[in-house]
């Protein structure tokens, strides 16, 4: 592939974005590292790691938060051809385990201190196996702690003695070439390692930039999404391609992350629909919401169904999103000018030109037509390499004609784009179809006594029917009798949810692109309550 507008590396993309001079670079606790020194420190930090053996095709474990440290070493790891693994900090000793593991990482980067994390206590929990190609731990502090060594690893350095070796000016970067995994979050399979290219990353960015008003002079990026997530990192590497500020967060404090807005005049803004909520809480001034242009929000939570329309009263217009690690985030998105019952669907307009999206008949296996839900397929420059070291996933994730098959559940709109409706795996087989649970948790939400809904399947005399988990409004509580005649009255009857049971609150799951839902659990718990009834 070949495109004169948009490098076709990272490393490249970052040197365009040194070369623009204009000042702009990664604002951290209130100092600001240019793009231009963001550049020069990855030099350097790549020379360091040639130093300590890392080179191309190494793999490179990411166990860190959001630093400038960070991006320092992804494009230092992108320069040598080396691959960057990222971990969530939110993992525990099992899951690293798993991740050296299987992806043979050579070096762990860590923050040892971080949030008061025993991360040294956790790695030494790990498998001896799983470190059997470990050579090397660098860590890294924001208090000058010196760098004690780690258990079960040859090596360990310090960050900062990484910039003694001098300057790595030849650049292994090439646009085929991996750079980074994310790991996919497995529920019944293990997790997976989705391989990005240094084309998919760079073009991404660039038609993110492009696409979402990065131009505009005045635009100042602000990102509390972990950079171990597609949404982190996608909207760090738009930022850096349209060469603007950039506020970079180690972990997301909705506090904090409102006085930062204000401070730096933050007009672009990307999170979860639980952070949207929680900024929108924690300050009164609307002043700072005016400035954004749009806030960009991926659909995690049915409960907080109308934080669209709370934003807008508040000066925030959200808009729906959608994204995958195989195809990396901000893929499509609703535009502004869409009323708020559009903007607030997932899904919505392909932001690449050259993206393609259908949805395939999971049964007949023929194209749906527009409206009618099926199984989203996806292509485009976003698009992944591979599984790394899972040549069967990945052919089974393709399509002979190299579309992605997404395992969404989703259906095709009249302007190319669709709308996501839920996972393949959250649909329910009710009566003989196939039926989105949003659909119904959306009758259940109108009742005056939700709060908030899940609902799964579980058989059920004889047949798979709905079971519906419910938070109750304060000061009201949960009438399930009343809740299936509310749905009685608006819903076929194989809809109408056979239980209806309330919850203090739903078990989630903190991931790297945001907090949730755990329905897998909530399956189990629907089977156990319907063996026992």
């Amino acid at each position: 592939m070949n495109d004169t507008r948009v490098p076709e590396t990272v490393t490249t993309m970052l040197s365009a974005a040194a070369a623009a001079e204009n000042g702009a670079g990664v604002i951290y606790e209130d100092r600001t590292t240019t793009y231009r020194e963001l550049g020069d420190l990855s030099r350097r930090a790549a020379a360091g790691l040639a130093s300590l053996g890392i080179g191309l095709g190494d793999r490179v474990a990411f166990w860190l938060p959001n630093t400038p440290a960070y991006l320092v070493l992804y494009f230092a790891c992108v320069r040598l051809g080396a691959i960057a693994v990222a971990i969530n900090t939110r993992f525990r000793a099992g899951e690293v385990e798993d991740v050296l593991g299987r992806t043979g990482a050579k070096a762990l980067i860590m923050w040892p201190g971080f949030r008061d994390i025993d991360f040294p206590g956790l790695l030494e929990e790990v498998d001896r196996a799983a470190l059997a190609r470990l050579e090397i731990a660098i860590l890294y502090a924001e208090d000058g702690t010196s760098p004690s060594a780690l258990p079960g690893v040859a090596r360990t350095v310090g960050y900062e003695s990484l910039f003694d070796a001098g300057n790595h000016e030849e650049d292994a970067a090439r646009a085929k070439l991996g750079c980074n995994t994310f790991t996919t979050s497995g529920t019944t399979k293990a997790p997976k390692f989705v391989l990005h290219a240094n084309y998919s990353m760079a073009v991404h960015a660039a038609e993110v930039a492009h696409d979402f008003g990065y131009a505009d002079p005045a635009t100042v990026v602000q990102q509390d999404m972990p950079l171990c997530g597609v949404f982190g990192l996608t909207g760090v590497l738009a930022a850096i391609a349209a060469a603007r500020p950039l506020v970079l967060t180690a972990a997301f404090d909705a506090e904090r992350t409102a006085a930062l807005m204000a401070r730096h005049k933050v007009t672009h803004f990307d999170g979860s629909d639980e952070m949207i909520d929680r900024l929108l809480r924690a300050t009164d001034r609307n002043d700072i919401f005016e400035r954004v242009g749009f806030v960009g929000y991926a659909i995690f939570n049915s409960y907080l169904d109308d934080i669209v329309e709370r934003a807008e009263r508040r000066g925030l217009h959200a808009v729906g999103l959608w994204g995958m690690s195989e195809m990396q985030a901000l893929v499509t998105r609703r535009d502004r000018e869409e009323p708020a019952e559009s903007r607030k669907k997932g899904g919505g307009r392909l932001v690449s030109p050259r993206a393609v999206a259908r949805v395939r008949d999971p049964e007949t296996g023929a194209l749906c037509p527009g409206g009618v839900a099926g199984e989203l397929e996806i292509n485009g420059p976003s698009q992944m390499l591979e599984y790394y070291g899972d040549p069967a996933a990945t052919a089974e994730a393709l399509t002979e004609d190299g579309f992605v098959r997404t395992g969404d559940l989703a259906q095709m709109e009249p302007s190319g784009g669709f709308e996501y409706l839920t996972r393949m795996g959250d649909v329910l087989r009710l009566g003989g179809f196939l039926v989105s649970p949003a659909e119904i948790e959306g009758e259940i939400q109108a009742h005056p006594a939700v709060a908030g809904v899940q609902v799964v399947s579980a058989p059920f005399e004889g047949s798979d029917r709905p079971i519906a988990f419910v938070l109750a409004e304060q000061g009201a509580s949960i009438d399930e009798v009343a809740v299936q005649a509310h749905c009685a009255a608006r819903l076929a009857k194989y809809k109408v949810p056979a239980k209806v049971v309330a919850l203090e609150k739903f078990p989630v799951t903190e991931s790297a692109n945001g907090v949730k839902i755990q329905r897998a659990r909530l399956r189990q718990m629907a089977i156990d309550l319907v063996t026992m009834s």
